[in-house]
């Protein structure tokens, strides 16, 4: 699971320009966004390759850690993506939301026709593919970049709290999902269906992500260089994470939504409710009573589950920021393969993709997962020295600097 594999971090040290040019990236990188997208991509693997649950059904370390954070963490970063892709400010109308509407539009097609060419040949039962789902999430972002940045906070919270309800009323009425991989042949046996799952009853719910978008564009407009700001992302995230959680633990015990949920679920599977109770469902939770909404397992998509996975993902940005004014050889050393992993999650994401459960994976899931850590480590420090860009990045910035260029030269 974006985005995030999706867009570049470079950024001025000084204010953001007035006038965004969102086909050419600002000089310099901000490393702290590298290494907490390197962060994101190592929990996406772990989540794939490794058990998020034990034979009794309990959530692993890595079902406690990793599953649902990592791909909310991406889902925040494809914001600050956008944010440095349209300049690190408010997008104008006229040539100015053109560019960034053809930009962000052709690298949402070359994101989506990538991740359903990948569903096509991986099984969901190993690994959900999220890239389809970030292809939508880029067209969403197209009216958001015309907001200011106080009305991205504030939608960011009033959807976190009010999407999950709309969707929860919605969904009551529709077709239960299939939950597969999307993919190119889905778009022609069942393309509504592909259309409804991807905004709406997936895995990934792009519409149910939106805060994750609003969130993350807000924070890319800021000022990363400050440590005063990364101080506040890491302590406020932290926060926030805790008081989600809190609050969750206490509407499910001695507010007795556990009760009202246990009572109004006899008809379904007594171990699909107690998954979607510890490790989470597959994206959105049965809509057999409003209670569900208070729960925040992983990928319920509910209020205090995008409040708490917002929170963790603020969190870690902030403590990536953070070593960024630290500095010293220590944190070089380590931090500095991790974002060079983390500049080209795209091109690793899917490589991940295609080679958990395929014949080449040969084996043992720790096994495994280090093999692929280390490699994706060595091989992002020794490419990001020689090439630079990654190359499914290098197609996709060229897709959007191209747009850009057409719609207004």
């Amino acid at each position: 699971m974006t985005a995030a594999p999706l867009a570049d971090t470079r950024a001025d040290a000084t204010e953001p320009r007035t006038e965004p040019v969102p086909a050419v990236p600002s000089p310099g990188r901000v490393l702290g966004v590298d290494a907490a997208r390197g962060v994101a991509l190592l929990g996406m693997m772990a989540v794939h390759a490794l058990y998020v649950a034990d034979a009794a059904g309990r959530p692993t370390w890595v079902g406690t850690v990793a599953l649902g954070n990592a791909a909310a963490l991406f889902a925040v970063l494809a914001g600050v993506g956008v944010a440095f892709l349209t300049g690190r400010a408010r997008v104008r109308p006229g040539a100015g939301i053109r560019r960034a509407a053809a930009s962000l539009t052709a690298r949402a097609v070359v994101i989506g026709v990538l991740g359903l060419a990948v569903g096509d040949v991986t099984d969901p039962e190993i690994a959900t593919v999220i890239l389809p789902s970030y292809a939508v999430l880029f067209l969403l972002a197209i009216p958001l970049v015309l907001l200011p940045t106080w009305v991205l906070v504030g939608g960011a919270v009033l959807g976190a709290a009010g999407i999950p309800f709309a969707s929860h009323l919605v969904r009551a009425h529709l077709p239960l999902p299939e939950l597969g991989n999307p993919s190119l042949s889905w778009v022609v046996t069942d393309p509504l269906g592909l259309v409804r799952e991807l905004f709406l009853t997936g895995s990934f719910p792009a519409l149910s992500w939106l805060p994750y978008l609003a969130v993350g564009l807000a924070v890319g407009r800021a000022r990363l260089r400050s440590r005063r700001l990364a101080a506040g992302l890491a302590g406020g995230g932290v926060a926030l994470a805790a008081a989600a959680a809190g609050t969750s633990a206490l509407l499910l015990g001695p507010g007795g939504g556990l009760a009202r949920i246990t009572g109004a679920s006899s008809g379904l599977d007594p171990a699909v409710v107690g998954e979607a109770l510890t490790i989470g469902p597959d994206g959105t939770t049965p809509t057999t009573t409003w209670w569900w909404l208070a729960v925040d397992s992983p990928h319920s998509s509910t209020p205090l589950d995008l409040a708490r996975t917002i929170g963790v993902a603020l969190a870690v940005l902030g403590v990536m920021l953070l070593l960024d004014r630290v500095g010293g050889p220590v944190v070089a050393v380590v931090r500095a393969p991790l974002a060079a992993a983390g500049a080209m999650t795209l091109t690793f994401y899917t490589l991940h993709v295609l080679f958990v459960g395929s014949p080449v994976d040969v084996y043992e899931p720790m096994a495994g997962y280090v093999v692929q850590v280390v490699a994706v480590l060595v091989l992002g420090t020794a490419w990001r020295a020689t090439a630079g860009r990654g190359p499914l990045e290098t197609v996709a910035s060229a897709a959007g600097a191209r747009a850009a260029r057409w719609v207004a030269p």
